[in-house]
């Protein structure tokens, strides 16, 4: 009897930690994010009649000497129309430590990009991402954002509320 509660249990947790991950691509980058560094990533075909989140993943180490990161975020649609966000994150707390997950000097930081998207258009998306970082007081961007080690996108199924 006892194996039994311990099987259904076990399957219960299994079912329970089940992912809405649709789609989840990751690019590691030589420690550090180039400013004319354009990471794309294509999304595949998804069912047009759900609805979807879309997050941006950032992975800093401590060699990061910011608080937040601005990106420039460019979503393609199939049939030509684009649109283009410039967004700022906060990657630290007020006391100066890391927000995101993780237990070593690498955070991983999960970015809210939009939220309950439907994705219409027949055909693959793409989504570019550049770093818009800019040292207070200087025009011109940084050259070589130092401590982001992978960047990536996620897309989840969105939950109805």
């Amino acid at each position: 009897m006892g194996k039994i509660v311990v099987f259904f249990l076990g399957i219960f947790i299994i079912a329970s930690c089940e992912s809405k991950t649709v789609f989840s691509e990751t690019q590691a980058l030589s420690g550090h994010w180039g400013e004319d560094e354009t990471l794309l990533f294509t999304i595949p075909q998804l069912d047009s009649l759900k609805k979807y989140n879309v997050f941006v993943n950032v992975r800093n180490t401590n060699d990061y000497k910011y608080n937040n990161i601005f990106l420039i975020i460019s979503m393609n649609f199939p049939h030509g129309k684009t649109l283009t966000d410039t967004l700022e994150y906060k990657m630290a707390y007020a006391d100066g430590s890391w927000m995101g997950q993780g237990i070593t000097d690498v955070k991983e930081n999960k970015l809210f990009y939009k939220e309950n998207v439907t994705f219409f258009e027949d055909g693959n998306y793409t989504l570019t991402v550049n770093q818009a970082m800019r040292n207070n007081g200087s025009v011109e961007g940084v050259t070589r954002l130092e401590g982001i080690t992978d960047v990536g996108i996620s897309i989840e199924e969105a939950t109805k509320p």
